[in-house]
């Protein structure tokens, strides 16, 4: 079980705060980004949150007026690689906050030149593996406002999720056939029509139609012979 984890790291505070991070980073990252990531808190210093999984966002960065410091927020399960596209794409959101406040859109034009920036160093095979750098460097060309939405890079991220040999098979919704039946949260859906990113299902005991995202894991449900 997943607890959420707190860390209030200020950069007035004592060699402990960095050192917390650090060892933080050493878990979390591909070794050869931990220094970099580390240059790029100390040189804007926010509150750093390790969440529990969220089905909605695997980070996020919060503003709020009466603090000294802003917070950034990720999720603890995420392989390395996602951590560190997550975490430099939240980065990115604090110090286009830092240059240009609250005005410009949260995934605008200001953000992506930051996010593309912040990235470029990392854009190599000492970080990232071969299969996924290839999709990146053509997801960072026009970087989107979630990894998840970019069905090339996600398929590849997710080949390094872990324990993932030891999940049932699974494809993506996006690859399932129209008017087949799939499992999806504990519930059976059929697949009805694609709407560009999503697509939209019925839920087979009730009748109820969904939208549900074309990069969602789901389990195909096998025609009886």
């Amino acid at each position: 079980m997943l607890y959420q984890l707190i860390f209030m790291l200020y950069m007035g505070q004592s060699n402990s705060a960095k050192e917390t991070i650090k060892k933080i980073f050493d878990r979390k990252l591909p070794s050869a980004a931990v220094d970099y990531a580390m240059e790029l808190w100390i040189a804007s210093p926010f509150n750093f949150q390790l969440s529990r999984n969220r089905q909605s966002k695997l980070g996020d960065f919060r503003y709020r007026r009466d603090a000294a410091f802003q917070t950034i927020t990720i999720n603890n399960n995420l392989n390395p690689f996602q951590f560190l596209i997550t975490y430099i794409h939240e980065v990115a959101h604090h110090k286009a906050y830092l240059h240009y406040g609250l005005s410009i859109k949260p995934h605008g034009k200001e953000w992506k030149m930051i996010f593309q920036k912040l990235m470029f160093p990392m854009l190599n095979s000492s970080v990232f593996p071969q299969d996924i750098l290839v999709p990146l460097r053509h997801h960072m060309k026009n970087p989107k406002a979630s990894s998840g939405a970019d069905f090339w890079l996600i398929k590849e991220l997710r080949k390094y999720d872990k324990d993932k040999s030891q999940q049932e098979p699974s494809v993506y919704l996006n690859d399932l056939g129209l008017g087949n039946d799939f499992d999806f949260q504990g519930r059976r859906f059929k697949k009805i029509s694609s709407r560009r990113t999503r697509v939209l299902c019925q839920e087979v005991h009730t009748g109820r139609e969904y939208l549900i995202s074309g990069h969602a894991e789901i389990l195909p449900v096998l025609a009886k012979p």
